[in-house]
């Protein structure tokens, strides 16, 4: 998943696409650990997308705070 479709993606859109993500990384490890999955880069990329994700609303959390410091008039 590119970054520019993640930054489209709502607030609890992105949550869940979060949520789906590491069920899926988790399903990608058992049947890795099962049998060899063919393309073991897919563990991988699974792991980048959830960073890129959690890094995404960490993003907009600390958006949030500052704009917020900002309409209160407060410097931090």
């Amino acid at each position: 998943m590119k970054i520019s479709e993640i930054r489209e993606l709502s607030t609890p859109d992105l949550l869940e696409r979060i949520d789906t993500e590491r069920t899926m990384l988790v399903r990608l490890k058992l049947s890795h650990a099962i049998t060899p999955l063919d393309n073991p880069q897919k563990l991988k990329q699974a792991k980048l997308t959830i960073a890129r994700l959690l890094t995404e609303l960490r993003a907009r959390e600390l958006n949030t705070k500052i704009n917020s410091q900002i309409s209160n008039g407060k410097k931090s």
